[in-house]
This record gives C-alpha cells, structure tokens and sequence, in this order.
C-alpha cells in the first residue's frame, strides 16, 4: 500500500524522491514524508494528507541540499492520519530516520522495552521503534546495514524498511520480509522503492530483493545480505516499459488511460504463446508436464477484482479439461481448513504479486503439498518467485487503484492456463487449441470497436449519477461480469451496488425491485447456450414489469431484448466463455464516468490501496 523511495548519488535527493513518491501516489495513502543527510545532520518534513501538502510544507521550509535522501507516502494502520505518525520516524537524538510499509507484529512488547531503558516514542505507530533500535544498534557497532541485520531479527510481521543515519551520509539501507523492496541501478547513483514506478524516469536496470534480505546502497555500489550476514544471491533485470507509460498522456484520468489501453494489454499478453504447431507455452513453468497430468483438481485463489477473473477461470477450466475447479477468495482460504494434496493445483491471482492475502493462501497450499501456479503483472515480485509457475501478463503499469486492464489481461492468463492444462491432459488438441486462440486474438479488436461507441454509456452514467444504487444481473460467466461490475461503482462511485446471478432474482433480489431503479443485465449470447438466454430475457421481463429501468448489454445481432431494453449497449459477438472480455468494458466506461459526474477522485477512491500488503 504505502509507497517507499530512496536516493544515493549525484543528483538533489529531495527531487528524486518527491518525484518518485508523485509516481506512487496510485498506491493510497494518507500522510507523505521525507529524510535528507545534510551538514552532519538530518533534515525532514512530513504532513497529514495528499503530497500537496508535503510539498506546501517544503515550499514555506525548505530542507537543505543533499545527495542521500528517502521519502514514505503513508496508509494508516497503527495510529491515524496525523503529522505525527507520518514517516519518516526518528530515534531521540534525530540522528536516525526509518520508513516503513506493512505491520510489526510485535511492536507492542518492544515499545516497552524501550520505553525502560528511558526512550521517548511520542508516535502511535509500530515504525517508531525501528528507528529507536537502529540507533542502539548502531552505536554498538557504527555499521548501518549491520544494525539493520540485527535489528531485523528481532522484528516479526511482514516489513520493508529503509533507513538513513547521520553518521553515514552517503549511505541508505533497506530490509524486506513479505513486503515489496526493489533496487534501481543507474550511473553512479542508485534507488530503493516499493515500486520500479518510482525510478523508472532514472533507470530502467533493477535488482529483484528476496526474502529476508538486506540491502546497502552507496555512491560506488549496492551489497545484498540475508538477515544473518551471509552474502544473498540476487536476480538483476529490465524494466520492459518506459517512463510514459506511467503519465496520463493527455487523458483526464490514469483510469481512462488504462481503459483505453486494453486492446494492446490483451494483445501483448497473447503474444509468443503459441507456435505454429499449436504447443502452448507459459514463461517460467517449474512444473513437468507428467506431474501436471496427475493433478486432479484446481483451486484458484484471490481476491477483489482477481476473484471474479478467477470465478471465469472456473467455466474455463472445467470445460475445457472436465478438471473440477474451485474458486476461493484468498482472505478466507486458509482459515477453513481447505482439502489440497500433490494432486492440486492452486493457480493464484494478483495483479501486484505482493496481495499479502493470496500470498499467505499460497504459502498455506504449498505447506501442503500443492503445485501452485502464478498469475501476476509484476516481474519479480514475491508471488511469482514463491510460486512453481508463473505467466505473466503484460498489462503495463496500472495507475488507477481500481484494476481495468490488469482485469481483461487476468481473464487472457486465465484462459491460457485452462488451455495448457487442456494441451497436458490431451483434452484439447492443438488445432483446438489454435482455433481458441485465434479467437481470443481477434477479441482486442472486438474491445476496440466496443471502446468506440461508448459515448451513450457515458451520458447514461452522467444521468444516473443522483441514483443512490445499481443492481448488476448475469449467467453464466455473465454472473462474474455483473460481480466486477457492481465492484467498480462500489469503489469509484461510493454508491451501493450489487451483483446476482439472474436465476437467483425471484429467491430474494428481486425484493430491491422498485420504480426507475437502474438494473444492468449481461446477456449470453443467443449462438451458444439458447436456453440461457431465453431465461435471461425472462428475468429483464420480470423486472421491467416491476418498473425497474433495464440497462442490457447485449451482442450485435440480438433482437429478442429490444422489446425490454430501456436502454441497450451492444458488443460484438464473441464465443460464449470470451465474452467476458468485451462485457466487462462498458461496465468500466459506465463507473467511471457515473463517478466523475458525482465528483469523485477516479484514480485513487477513498480508503483504497492499489496493492494490499496487509492482512
């Protein structure tokens, strides 16, 4: 959630690190921060709110020139929103400064022992006990990263930490346990983040931290240790996007952007799948095909908006493999004792690769037995690396808290899995294969010609936007999309919003039925399963004589729901289990523009993160 910057070299430390919290800020946050070596000293700001207030701070009291500097864009958890929690934090003598993401588990009886041996901690944060141990540890033994190394045994939660000391100007150091930390190499400086987002515009040349690892940066160079001292092995690589791809490029809002983005983001995660014999590949599959032969049931895991990626995962799957798939959200998995062995495998879904929920549901399938498969945006980040196999989607940044085309990139990977667990189990063949493929090519197309006629979704947004809640309806995969989109308005819009499947109406929902209340209805294409849309089209009867305003999205050539249509969207035809793929973007254009109508900040709703790092 909170994001983290550090600088070490030639440039002004305080721009570097304003700058790299600025690319942060799509993460959430409530207090901005930050820490310069300067003069033999430390020098910091930090303030409640949005960086705009950090940077009227800095304006009115400007901190001194330096080269070495680290800077913190604050979520709430111990302690409100205030000054005074907001990083960095500092040891009593103002000579150590520590930012921190995620939660010290057991701060509370550390405080206390501070709090004996006469130290003043006037935060209500965990953080602020690091800073007070650095310090104790460092006037031992006068080496920053060492103190860090030893205070980190001491810690146990989920953390990333970067620290500065007075005494080493020239020096910044950093630990990850559970929580994202990655290293930015240029030209005689270097970077530490919880994002590449926020050096990109310096380097594009990173090194992936692991667990338990501490990092030392320098002038002249970066040392990598695990927490006891030994020397780590690390993994370097290239960042595959550029700075731009991180700005809005002239677009009102990151989310708009990224909207519009999908085609490509489809497209780019297909490409290099598949060969000309029709053979899938995955890009780090560190299971064998024999034993991917001999699992006997899926679970998926994940959560929010990957969760209903996933609960179309399931129609996929079982219909292309007859494998059983099971779809569970992620936070709740491991507390209800789920049924796993050697024969399972848990396909986990994240757009970051750092949702500490699905992320801790991994670590319990593995514990185990289970074979557990990844299906991540983020090169390098914790889920890929923990997991035996990963395809990645290559959605680019997403910005915008709320997730669009890592949404649509998810349903490709999921839909690619199914396929390769077809291939393996030799229920599909690999004409069969092409054939899904071709399809699924064609389909960025399809969401480009849909993302051209969306000017009447947005004037139906901006005249619902006084309407206090928004009823989705679906079968099928229909039933996810109306899930994903009730979703969006609830995290833009603020507004309440629900998702049914359609069969479900007349066993309660249809209750909520009241004169010009907005219902959104998904409807199955007529070309496959005939009997699900003749129910469908039953079901927006019953509500349209219930004095329900019906909003049906429906494909180019349905004529049976215009008699019931108050108001109709229409996509291209698409093969039943793609059409998620091009139903779910009026449902995005839709919250979007009905949020924006009601004066909504789109790109970072409130009390939202774009990468939950916490349980």
């Amino acid at each position: 959630m909170c994001g983290i910057v550090g600088y070490v070299g030639p440039q002004s430390a305080l721009d570097v690190v304003m700058a790299g919290l600025k690319r942060l800020e799509y993460r959430g946050y409530d207090s901005a921060g930050v820490a310069v070596l300067a003069d033999g000293g430390l020098a910091t700001a930090k303030r409640a709110g949005k960086l705009v207030n950090l940077d009227k701070e800095l304006s009115e009291h400007p901190l001194p020139s330096a080269a070495t500097g680290i800077g913190h864009t604050r979520w709430a958890t111990h302690g409100g929103p205030t000054d005074a929690n907001a990083h960095p934090h500092l040891d009593n003598a103002g000579r150590v400064a520590v930012v921190h993401n995620g939660i010290i588990e057991n701060f509370a009886p550390l405080r206390a022992e501070l709090a004996e041996r006469g130290h003043e901690l006037p935060s209500e944060t965990d953080t602020e006990v690091v800073a007070h141990l650095l310090a104790e540890e460092y006037s031992a033994c006068a080496d920053l990263a060492e103190a860090m190394r030893l205070v980190c045994r001491r810690l146990e939660g989920a953390f990333t930490l970067v620290a500065v000391h007075a005494d080493a100007p020239d020096v910044v150091v950093g630990a990850r346990r559970n929580s994202p930390l990655v290293v930015g190499v240029g030209e005689g400086e270097y970077f530490l983040a919880s994002d590449v987002a926020a050096f990109i515009a310096h380097t594009r040349d990173a090194v992936e931290l692991g667990q338990d690892q501490v990092v030392e940066l320098r002038r002249d160079g970066v040392r990598v240790t695990a927490f006891d001292g030994a020397p780590a092995d690390v993994r370097s690589y290239h960042v595959d996007w550029d700075a731009s791809a991180a700005e809005k490029a002239g677009y009102a809002s990151f989310m708009l952007k990224e909207i519009a983005e999908q085609p490509k983001a489809v497209a780019d995660t297909l490409l290099g799948r598949i060969d000309g014999s029709g053979t899938l590949s995955l890009d780090e599959v560190r299971i064998p095909p024999e034993v991917l032969r001999e699992v006997d049931k899926v679970v998926v895991i994940a959560c929010g908006t990957a969760y209903h990626a996933g609960l179309i995962a399931k129609y996929a799957i079982e219909h292309w493999t007859r494998i059983p798939c099971e779809v569970e959200l992620a936070s709740e998995f491991r507390y209800r004792d789920p049924i796993l062995d050697q024969q399972t495998l848990v396909v986990a879904i994240s757009q970051s690769g750092e949702t500490m929920d699905t992320l801790m549901a991994l670590r319990h399938a593995r514990e185990q037995g289970a074979r557990v498969l990844a299906i991540c945006n983020t090169n390098g980040s914790t889920i890929p690396r923990e997991s035996d196999a990963v395809l990645y989607t290559h959605a680019g940044p997403e910005v915008a808290v709320a997730s669009t085309k890592a949404f649509l990139t998810q349903l490709v990977a999921c839909y690619l899995v199914a396929l390769y667990l077809g291939q393996v189990h030799g229920t599909k063949y690999g004409d069969e294969i092409g054939d899904v493929v071709r399809d699924l090519s064609g389909v960025s197309g399809a969401v480009e010609r849909v993302l051209g006629t969306m000017d009447p979704v947005r004037e139906l947004a901006r005249s619902l936007a006084h309407k206090n809640t928004v009823l989705f309806l679906g079968r099928h995969v229909g039933h996810p999309v109306a899930l994903e989109g009730a979703l969006k308005l609830k995290e833009l819009a603020y507004m309440h919003a629900e998702g049914f499947a359609a069969g479900e109406l007349k066993h309660g929902p249809i209750a909520l039925i009241e004169e010009d209340l907005p219902v959104v209805v998904v409807v199955p294409s007529p070309r496959g399963r005939s009997i699900l849309h003749d129910k469908i089209v039953s079901n927006i009867q019953e509500i349209r004589a219930r004095g329900a305003r019906t909003i049906v999205i429906a494909e180019e050539g349905d004529e049976a729901v215009v008699p019931y249509a108050d108001h109709l969207v229409r996509i291209p035809a698409t093969p039943t289990l793609l059409q998620p793929l091009v139903a779910t973007v009026p449902l995005q254009v839709f919250a979007c523009e009905l949020a924006t109508a009601r004066g909504n900040e789109v790109d970072q709703p409130r009390n939202l993160a774009k990468s939950v790092t916490v349980e």
